[in-house]
């Protein structure tokens, strides 16, 4: 139900309602910065945006927001009705306008609702990592003293994704019992030892490998692994082989720090289960090893896996597609998704639908010209051999998923240097 039809069914109840006379426009407002920020999120993780993409994007966000700004009680009144539809969206839109107005009472009911459930918490980090420090710092601070264990959880996360270090306060949190029993507020915090490249805090990470939560266990050797332990990825190997959320984080740092030989092993156990297919591609995309590009554009001849084997030759040769003329008809049996069948719950999108359809046999020829200046054995990223240099080359100028993989790349090349959040708004 959209804000203006909760407004509707309300406003039927209450005679003589007095409407402002361009509400309709404040509520558009609210609909499209909402669904603008729908997209961003999306777009953060896709092949096809980079930096100047995501930037005009934020660019219409603001101008909606802005717009809220103009008339900021009337925009309240129409956020917290989108409140009700507990949306991510909706509660990010409202938290801008709450810690811009700084009423405090406004400010309170976005984070009661924002911290309701894991989909519309997204949406409240996402607005304090939007907004400026001055509007969120006294907030982030509240919360790292609060008593409520949910308000430490909303601090550290803010902090996460601003890259702001906590300090003491985190020290404290990683110290006491009753933060450590609250799984989640303690997975962050052992995520944000190794965002934050605290080695100071190295013995909390070494602490909680032994304990039996997935979510601890994983985020405790992933910064372990970013402050230099690489020993550590080894410990992966059960979240490499197993579908779950920490699957794709697990494949994206593994095989980076993995010696080649052992890394070629893990794939080719992949491998012999037919349900992790597009895992093993995608480790061989991470791996950057050119010994397996015969492999990928024989995966290119198969529809189901054939635009993810050309995006894992893209990260080992660094041959765009469609720059070098490689891209291929769309195959006629393929339909898109999701589809307007009213009787087909699947409402999924193709994870593959913003890549670039490969024609195998002009892969394959360029390849065979091109493959020999590479060396089996040797890791590549987007056809180079890995370097700082490079690597900042891609984090400028490369896409999402090329600067995600730089900036994992950058972080493990130097222990000391924070790693770059790279889903957060774009600095001009």
């Amino acid at each position: 139900m959209s804000v203006a039809a909760v407004h509707q069914d309300e406003s039927l109840n209450v005679p003589n309602n007095k409407m402002n006379a361009y509400r309709d426009i404040y509520e558009q407002y609210v609909e499209q910065a909402s669904f603008l920020w729908i997209l961003r999120s999306i777009a953060v993780e896709q092949p096809h945006y980079n930096a100047a993409d995501l930037l005009e994007l934020e660019q219409r966000i603001e101008a909606q927001l802005d717009g809220l700004m103009t008339a900021v009680e009337d925009a309240w009144d129409i956020c917290v009705q989108a409140l009700e539809l507990e949306e991510p969206g909706e509660v990010f839109t409202a938290a801008v306008i709450a810690f811009r107005s700084h009423d405090v009472s406004k400010i309170q009911k976005v984070i009661e609702v924002g911290l309701a459930n894991d989909e519309t918490v997204k949406g409240l980090i996402s607005a304090m990592g939007w907004l400026p420090g001055e509007l969120v710092h006294p907030w982030i601070n509240k919360f790292l003293t609060s008593k409520d264990l949910n308000h430490k959880y909303l601090a550290l996360a803010a902090c996460s994704v601003r890259r702001e270090n906590p300090g003491e306060y985190l020290n404290k949190i990683l110290e006491r019992d009753d933060c450590k029993q609250h799984e989640k507020l303690y997975a962050r915090a052992l995520r944000l030892i190794g965002e934050l490249r605290r080695l100071d805090l190295m013995s909390h990470l070494s602490e909680a490998l032994s304990a039996e939560q997935k979510d601890i266990k994983f985020w405790s050797n992933w910064s372990a692994i970013l402050l230099g332990n690489r020993a550590a990825a080894s410990n992966l190997e059960t979240y490499v082989f197993n579908t779950g959320v920490h699957q794709v984080n697990a494949i994206n740092i593994a095989f980076r720090v993995l010696p080649i030989e052992q890394a070629r092993s893990w794939i080719s156990k992949l491998a012999a289960d037919q349900n992790q297919n597009r895992s093993v591609i995608q480790a061989t995309g991470v791996l950057g090893d050119p010994h397996a590009v015969n492999w990928l554009v024989a995966k290119m001849r198969d529809p189901l896996s054939a635009r993810l084997a050309a995006e894992s030759f893209t990260y080992i040769t660094g041959l765009d597609l469609e720059q070098n003329k490689l891209v291929a008809e769309t195959p006629p049996a393929i339909s898109a998704q999701p589809n307007d069948e009213t009787d087909d719950d699947d409402v999924s999108l193709d994870e593959d639908e913003n890549l670039p359809w490969p024609d195998p046999e002009k892969v394959s020829s360029i390849w065979m010209r091109q493959g020999q200046s590479f060396i089996s054995g040797q890791r590549y990223f987007m056809g180079k051999p890995i370097t700082v240099e490079w690597l900042n080359n891609k984090l400028v100028a490369g896409t999402q998923r090329q600067r995600h993989a730089s900036v994992i790349e950058l972080a493990l090349s130097d222990s000391t240097s924070q790693l770059v959040n790279t889903r957060a708004r774009v600095q001009l």
